[in-house]
C-alpha cells in the first residue's frame, strides 16, 4: 500500500482539476509493485505520462472521462516515462507484450490488462474522442 506521502492531487498538478480526483504517482518500483498488488480487485487506470505534445490530449481525455463516465476506476495511477524510469520500466513489465509508448492508458480489470490506448491513438484525435475511448472501457469493465 502506499503511504500518504506518496499520494499526490496528481490531476491538479497536470490541468486535471475535476473534483477530488486523486491519483497516486509511482516513483519507484517498489510504487509500481505496491500499486499494482492493490489492482488485484476492481478497475484501475494507469497513465503513462509523457511531455510530448501528445499527452496534453491524454491529460484533457482523461480528465473529460472521469468528469462524464457513469462507471469510475477504482484506482488511479500514473507514471512519467520520461522523469521515473525505474517505475515505468516496472510497469511496463505488466505489459510485456505492448511496445512502450507514451503517454498511454491501461485499463485493469481484477489485476488483467483488459484495455490498452497507445500514443498513436491520442495524438492525431480530440480530446473528446479520448475521453469517448475511456469512457466506453470504464463502462465495460466497471461495476
Amino acid at each position: 500500500m502506499l503511504t500518504d506521502g506518496q499520494h499526490r492531487a496528481w490531476a491538479g498538478d497536470h490541468g486535471l482539476t475535476s473534483g477530488a480526483a486523486w491519483w497516486a504517482e509511482l516513483l519507484t518500483a517498489d510504487d509500481v509493485e505496491a500499486a499494482m498488488k492493490d489492482a488485484d480487485t476492481g478497475l484501475t487506470l494507469v497513465v503513462v505520462n509523457a511531455v510530448y505534445g501528445a499527452a496534453v490530449m491524454a491529460r484533457q481525455g482523461v480528465r473529460l472521462a472521469l468528469e462524464n463516465a457513469s462507471k469510475r476506476p477504482d484506482r488511479l495511477l500514473t507514471v512519467f516515462a520520461e522523469q521515473d524510469l525505474e517505475a515505468t520500466a516496472r510497469f511496463r513489465s505488466y505489459i510485456a507484450d505492448i511496445p512502450p509508448s507514451e503517454p498511454s492508458f491501461a485499463v485493469f480489470k481484477d489485476g488483467e490488462l483488459v484495455y490498452f490506448i497507445p500514443r498513436h491513438r491520442i495524438e492525431a484525435r480530440d480530446p473528446q474522442a479520448v475521453a469517448a475511448d475511456l469512457t466506453a472501457a470504464f463502462d465495460e469493465f466497471g461495476e
